[in-house]
């Protein structure tokens, strides 16, 4: 989940192999439909193409994280990297709530439901300026707004919340995929759900793919099964109930573990693909988001129209 709270004892759930299924890419000259992707070829959040692919640069204030924190669009940059330009987000802080600056890129409209979900990502354990520790959280996640405690339609999917200084009571690196049904902010109650961890450093570039079909949600790191989620701990579903928000943030827990002066935190993502209503295994994803990328294609959204957009 991407507001700020303490995590209770690790759901136990348990992981079952699944048989994928996995229709080929058509040829270019031949419509695609119900597909998202993208590979971040901008400029800047101020690149008329930004805004005209759906993308939205988060400013302001409020949660997740530090109280009086701020989200930047400045903090969004897309620089060479991987072999081409990557999505980077960073968090920058001294230690106060007024000198720290988060980052986050939505998808804002909700049209992401069930199928396959897929990015290549590249998390960071150490900072690019500054002294490490910081309770910073990388992440990938789709997201429905909570109408009211317990909303029943709630929906939320957390491929990703990587914490490479740990947090939420945690003192190590540890990586985070929550599936959840509802949940209640204040009083905080978070046993509506189900997650898995992995305890380890995840530096590195790594493709995430989750699949989202017949009650289940999957989570892979790398063609790797780590996660399978079904029902929270009262028997009720944790796939999502209705289309959400596709979203990347990265931002500071606290400022508790902050060790002086200015440091900076970045992730980087490669690109982002979705086939709506379509179960596909990791490696064919990834085959799909190269195939977009040798053929020039930088965005496809064929989510509303139904025919081939690409640009």
């Amino acid at each position: 989940m991407h507001w700020s709270r303490t995590r209770a004892v690790v759901l136990g759930c348990a992981l079952s192999t699944l048989a994928t299924t996995a229709t080929a890419l058509p040829s270019a000259a031949a419509p695609r439909c119900g597909a998202f992707f993208d590979d971040f070829q901008y400029s800047s959040t101020a690149d008329p193409a930004f805004s005209a692919n759906g993308w939205q640069a988060r400013g302001g204030s409020g949660g997740p994280g530090v109280p009086g924190a701020t989200w930047s669009p400045d903090n969004i940059a897309f620089p060479d990297a991987d072999g081409g330009k990557v999505l980077q987000l960073s968090v920058s802080t001294d230690g106060s709530a007024g000198g720290t600056t988060q980052a986050e890129l939505s998808q804002g409209r909700r049209r992401f439901y069930e199928g396959t979900y897929a990015s290549r990502i590249r998390f960071t354990d150490a900072p690019s300026e500054g002294a490490d520790g910081d309770h910073v959280n990388e992440t990938y996640f789709a997201i429905s707004p909570l109408n009211g405690d317990y909303d029943p339609l709630y929906s939320e999917l957390d491929f990703a919340e990587y914490l490479p200084n740990g947090g939420w009571g945690v003192g190590e690196a540890t990586n985070y995929q929550t599936s959840y049904h509802t949940y209640r902010p204040d009083p905080l109650d978070l046993t509506h759900r189900a997650y898995n961890t992995q305890t380890r450093s995840m530096a590195g570039w790594h493709e995430l793919v989750t699949q989202v079909a017949e009650g289940h949600v999957k989570y892979y790191i790398d063609g790797e099964l780590t996660a399978d989620h079904s029902l929270d701990p009262d028997g009720e579903s944790v796939a999502p109930r209705q289309p959400m928000s596709l979203s990347y943030n990265t931002w500071l827990i606290d400022t508790e573990a902050h060790q002086g002066g200015r440091s900076t935190y970045t992730q980087q993502v490669a690109w982002t693909y979705y086939t709506r209503d379509e179960v596909v295994s990791p490696a064919e994803a990834a085959d799909r988001a190269a195939r977009y990328r040798a053929a020039g294609t930088h965005h496809e959204d064929t989510l509303d129209t139904g025919c081939r957009v690409a640009r």
